[in-house]
């Protein structure tokens, strides 16, 4: 970290996460970073039930509470900018970012419903985190009558859209609790809601309208179309509808409360919600068409500019300024990554190996195929190509001569491959894809950055910094507070990363070309309908725990 200096001026960017909020102080002249801090989310992710001993959740949900998200600016703002050293009435601007599609139904003025006290039990009006998977069922219906229908709009997210996203979660809310449906006067992207939180005015952003929102060609889903998916749908845009703006633009200025909360000047720029991923492309100075940012984690999000607009199979979408003003930015997915790592440590390795340190140094150690398995890397379902959250992962090749260092390598190169079919839609449908930059807690791991190096057989940069979208989401409000002209500009000062730190080894690339054919057998067959075994047991798993909870209540009921 450099100094503090006379006539500096700052920004603060914060980072939503999927488990806590980080907050970055960073000086705006050259991007230095001043001062960090973080709050762990109490309430985390909710997954079986909502807090508090409250209501049971079903299968594949995965609710947040917004109060967390307040608590991140009121702990992590004024701890990162004590821990800079720096004077808050030097703090110009503030930027943001979040996971998505994190969405949450609120009143008019934007208060949450499930802090409307009679809602609170409502699992319903609770905000869904982006790896809330219950809504597939109602993605499929709007994926079917979409090309049913020849909606021009489908083909810009690869002929199907993700059970993540805004009208997937709207549509199953309708259908499930249609009184919190009508009671939601607005449905709203986390990112843009906290925006709102800050400065007292509802904004929406154009990356996650156009990602998450199926919003192109600026227009959403005509009424036509949403009547016909369920006559009360209609009125669905009304609720994401809000002013629009770009990336960077200033969303007005913080209000006298956020800045009691946050310890900043009351006044000071407000930028623009924006969405982690795409607001770590100007931290990694990688704006230009071609260069492709993989910020990786828990899951992992690809991202990159090209030149003109293209429909690539499988996508999560192309948006005009998606990812920076005058590009159309395009966005792919895997929904696991790190947490499939995790889940090995945690849940199958021996006691003694239960490290990623370790596992890692033993991986390490073997040449390229001696495991003699090759791995499925659908834990959480598949986001790209196949965009199917009831997809589950699958290792093919195991003996009782199989170690746990070999089922860990081949997870590792699992998610290399699927990343590998990401770039060669890409590539295939005229976005090119020269290099990538990684970004993200994985980066520490070298074996698995060389392994992604040879199996893309690309080089591989890192981030410069290990706070990417935090950092960003302060480039972008330095723009936003009138310090730079553009993000271009703001990048190339403020951003930073380490060029070709990996490259491809001729060897071990032609010895994954082999391992990646039998990758792409297996990811069609299971994922493209040539075996639905992993839909029947998924199916068959729901109905189970369906049916155990229905005996439990039935059981309480009785001794009530």
């Amino acid at each position: 970290m450099s100094g503090v200096e006379a006539g500096d001026r700052y920004v603060v960017g914060v980072d939503y996460g999927t488990l806590s909020g980080r907050a970055l102080v960073v000086r705006i002249r050259d991007g230095a970073e001043l001062g960090t801090a973080v709050h762990e989310y109490r309430n985390a992710v909710i997954s079986s039930a909502l807090p508090d001993g409250g209501t049971p959740l079903p299968p594949d949900w995965a609710l947040q509470d917004p109060e967390d998200y307040r608590e991140v600016l009121r702990q992590a703002v004024p701890a990162a900018v004590a821990a800079a050293g720096v004077d808050p009435q030097h703090v110009i601007g503030i930027g943001i970012d979040f996971t998505a599609c994190t969405v949450l139904p609120t009143l008019a003025d934007g208060t949450p419903l499930c802090e409307v006290p009679e809602l609170r039990q409502r699992p319903h009006s609770w905000v869904k985190l982006w790896k809330h998977h219950a809504a597939q069922p109602h993605a499929d219906r709007i994926n079917a009558l979409a090309h049913e229908r020849g909606e021009p709009w489908i083909g810009r997210y690869g002929g199907k859209i993700s059970a993540e996203w805004q009208f997937a979660k709207g549509l199953q809310l309708l259908e499930e609790d249609p009184e919190v449906y009508r009671r939601a006067e607005r449905f709203i992207e986390a990112a843009d809601w906290i925006v709102w939180q800050l400065c007292g005015v509802e904004t929406r952003n154009v990356c996650t309208a156009g990602y998450k929102g199926i919003r192109q060609d600026g227009a959403y889903p005509s009424t036509d179309y949403l009547t016909a998916l369920n006559p009360d749908f209609g009125d669905f845009v009304a609720k994401l509808d809000g002013p629009l703006l770009p990336l960077a633009d200033k969303a007005g200025e913080l209000t006298a409360r956020a800045a009691a909360w946050t310890g900043l000047p009351e006044g000071i720029a407000v930028a623009v919600g924006n969405v982690d991923a795409h607001v770590t492309a100007a931290s990694a100075q990688a704006l230009a068409p071609g260069r492709l940012v993989a910020i990786m984690g828990t899951s992992t999000c690809h991202v990159v500019n090209g030149a003109h607009p293209a429909e690539v199979a499988g996508m999560c979408g192309v948006v005009d300024g998606g990812i920076s003003t005058g590009a159309w930015g395009y966005e792919a997915g895997q929904s696991g990554v790190g947490d499939i790592f995790g889940w090995f440590v945690k849940h199958a390795a021996p006691a003694e190996l239960a490290s990623h340190q370790r596992l890692t140094e033993l991986a390490a150690a073997q040449p390229v195929g001696a495991h003699g398995l090759v791995a499925l890397d659908w834990w959480n379902g598949n986001r790209s190509l196949l965009v199917n959250h009831d997809l589950s992962g699958m290792i093919v090749g195991l003996t009782l001569a199989t170690r746990p260092e070999d089922i860990y390598r081949a997870l590792l190169e699992a998610t290399a491959y699927g990343t590998r079919m990401i770039i060669e839609a890409f590539v295939e449908a005229g976005v090119n894809v020269d290099d990538l930059v990684v970004a993200g807690g994985l980066t520490s791991n070298e074996l698995l950055m060389q392994i992604y190096a040879d199996v893309t057989n690309r080089p591989l940069g890192i981030i410069g910094s290990a706070q990417g979208p935090a950092l960003g989401s302060a480039i972008h409000a330095a723009v936003a507070a009138g310090a730079y002209p553009s993000i271009h500009e703001a990048s190339q000062a403020m951003g930073r990363v380490h060029e070709a730190v990996y490259r491809p080894d001729p060897d071990r690339a032609r010895a994954y070309d082999a391992l990646y054919a039998e990758y792409r057998t297996l990811h069609d067959h299971f994922g493209r309908g040539g075996n639905d075994v992993m839909l029947r047991l998924r199916a068959i798993r729901n109905a189970a725990v369906e049916s155990a909870a229905s005996q439990h209540e039935t059981a309480l009921e009785v001794v009530v």
